[in-house]
């Protein structure tokens, strides 16, 4: 299921019309009019987003984005896609959990991205299309990597040996969502670290196991009041 131009429900588009035949396109163009999408996204959610809006904020014609997008949702997802150009599975490989957090803490700690995640959380129900572009682009790099360090940690024994680190970034996932839904957006980076080491505390992570099984290992009384 597709947007229209004012957000009502249209038909599929034709192969066809994906590529609609006229002059060269422009990259300015093409990035103002993604720029434009975007922030009309974070700030007003998809109820009030509209190629005629998003036209007039990009300064150029509604003609200018439909011969570059066939509809609103394209629109978005290439929107979404473009946000997370630069993301890439090499940049998200951390050498422990200390660093992987303090990665995951920076882009939390951002207002943009964690306006942008909200709004397409928010937006599963009636466009799922933009929350799989999201994952397509970022969330599912993010995830696989997260999966591997835990995987690392769990062999260094600073995670149970019985942990399953799918699980765990499951919940890190979940804590990290309930963490934009509950906490404003003024959050330091150190505060949002602060709070996904606690998450994992309770997951058994003990970054002074030194090798130890951690499951097996005595808790200290300080631990145990944590």
């Amino acid at each position: 299921m597709k947007l229209g131009d004012d957000g009502g429900r249209t038909a599929e588009p034709s192969a066809q019309s994906t590529r609609p035949p006229g002059r060269p396109r422009s990259r300015e163009a093409d990035e103002a009019i993604l720029a434009a999408a975007l922030d009309l996204l974070i700030e007003r959610g998809i109820g009030w987003a509209s190629i005629e809006q998003i036209a007039r904020r990009a300064g150029v014609t509604r003609a200018t984005v439909y011969r570059r997008f066939p509809n609103l949702t394209e629109l978005l997802v290439r929107a979404i896609e473009w946000e997370y150009r630069e993301a890439d599975a090499a940049s998200l490989h951390w050498p422990d959990i200390e660093a992987m957090v303090t990665d995951w803490a920076g882009h939390l700690s951002r207002p943009r991205a964690r306006r942008l995640i909200r709004r397409l959380y928010g937006s599963v129900d009636d466009l799922p299309e933009l929350l799989g572009a999201y994952h397509r682009a970022h969330g599912q790099l993010r995830g696989q990597a997260v999966r591997a360090t835990l995987e690392e940690a769990r062999a260094a024994g600073l995670l149970p040996s019985d942990s399953d680190p799918a699980i765990l970034q499951h919940l890190l996932s979940g804590a990290a969502l309930q963490h934009l839904a509950a906490c404003p957006d003024t959050t330091s980076a150190g505060e949002v670290k602060a709070y996904l080491l606690a998450v994992l505390r309770q997951a058994g992570h003990r970054p002074d196991a030194g090798g130890t099984p951690a499951q097996h290992r005595p808790q200290k009384e300080h631990e145990a009041h944590e």
